[in-house]
């Protein structure tokens, strides 16, 4: 069988036969080495060996007042908590209130069975009618001349007697109505009916929540930037928010944490607030002096420092090394800059320090743009 030769392999050998006598004769031109003959250099280099100065674009920056906050967390405190307290010892007759209830200072909230406390009022009220009597007695016959002085002193001593034993035995059966000693909203613990209180047992509880408390803890590195009086923000974990004000600061660091002790008084005259509930408190500060710039006109030097380039009086490029204090998505305080400090924002990264340029300010550049769009 003959071996035919396809127009479509002829094709192929007069290419690659072009293609070798090419390279044969030709140079071959490595992209982006830095020693080929023909490697396009740099923007910045092209831009130095180009009597054209390069244009940028600038902004002048001003210093401001950064607002600054320090966030604290902890949770909500009622700002007290009273036990309402026996100070006789008995069994508990009456409770007047129950839990949830809302009392006053002075409001009759448990009766304690007065047992024997009302015959010994009775006795020290006999005990003193006699006492006055006698003591009554003594002096007509003392000015009859049928006594002596002594026997008059001697019966004023038993009436005083008996008159202090008769306001101690009062005393005591007071004691057993117990009265609120604060305004609050009952919780337990409390006792119930038919519970036998010794001195200082607990009849019910209060709990006093305006003005709800916020605890929490700050550094020992942040305790100087706050002070009693600065406001603050609370928002509790349910989404509820409430301004206030720093009532204290411990004067001393938790040992085991190094923090300090802020509580923050937040008005709640509603009872909407709360008590043990988690929250966070934001606190104004004093502002610090800083620089607002954005992102994009950041960039870094040789030595892989982050800063600005900017354009001085000669227009001359010169990289400003910057140090960041605070940063959002769109906006980066930073400090290193003076005012009235032309920082180039557009152009930034095609220029080099020492370079002469020819700045645009940002608002002659929208200017001119706007005046182009209208024609």
């Amino acid at each position: 069988m003959a071996f035919r030769i396809k127009g479509s392999h002829i094709a192929a050998l007069v290419i690659a036969g072009a293609v070798l006598g090419w390279m044969g004769t030709g140079d071959i031109v490595v992209g982006g080495q830095e020693n080929s003959e023909n490697a396009v250099l740099p923007p910045a280099e092209r831009q130095l060996n180009d009597e054209t100065a390069f244009k940028v674009r600038f902004v002048s920056v001003q210093p401001e007042i950064r607002p600054e906050t320090l966030l604290v967390r902890g949770r909500t405190e009622a700002d007290k908590v009273v036990s309402v307290r026996a100070e006789t010892a008995g069994t508990l007759e009456k409770r007047l209130v129950s839990k949830g209830d809302r009392v006053k200072t002075g409001d009759l909230v448990c009766q304690l069975d007065p047992g024997v406390r009302e015959a010994a009022v009775a006795r020290a009220t006999a005990a003193l009618d006699q006492a006055i009597f006698d003591h009554d007695g003594a002096i007509e016959l003392r000015k009859k001349g049928f006594t002596s002085e002594t026997r008059v002193k001697a019966l004023k001593a038993l009436l005083d007697g008996a008159t202090a034993t008769l306001a101690e035995a009062k005393r005591e059966l007071s004691y057993t109505d117990i009265l609120a000693t604060a305004d609050g909203v009952v919780q337990d613990p409390i006792a119930e009916i038919g519970d036998n209180l010794t001195i200082g047992g607990v009849c019910i509880t209060l709990i006093n929540a305006d003005p709800m408390m916020f605890v929490g803890q700050v550094s020992e590195r942040r305790v100087g930037a706050i002070d009693v009086g600065d406001s603050a923000q609370v928002t509790l974990v349910s989404g509820e928010t409430v301004g206030g004000a720093i009532r204290y600061i411990s004067p001393s660091a938790d040992a085991a944490t190094r923090t300090f002790l802020v509580e923050i008084e937040l008005p709640n005259p509603d009872h909407r607030l709360r008590d043990g509930i988690t929250a966070s408190a934001q606190i104004q500060l004093d502002g610090a002096e800083a620089y607002r710039v954005k992102p994009s006109w950041l960039t870094l030097d040789d030595n892989g420092d982050i800063g600005v380039r900017t354009v001085g009086a000669d227009n001359s490029v010169a990289f400003q090394i910057l140090n960041i204090i605070a940063h959002t998505p769109d906006t980066m305080w930073v400090t290193g800059l003076s005012p009235d400090t032309k920082v180039i924002t557009v152009g930034q990264d095609y220029v080099v320090s020492g370079q002469t340029v020819d700045p645009v300010s940002a608002d002659m550049a929208a200017q001119n743009m706007k005046a182009e769009t209208n024609s």
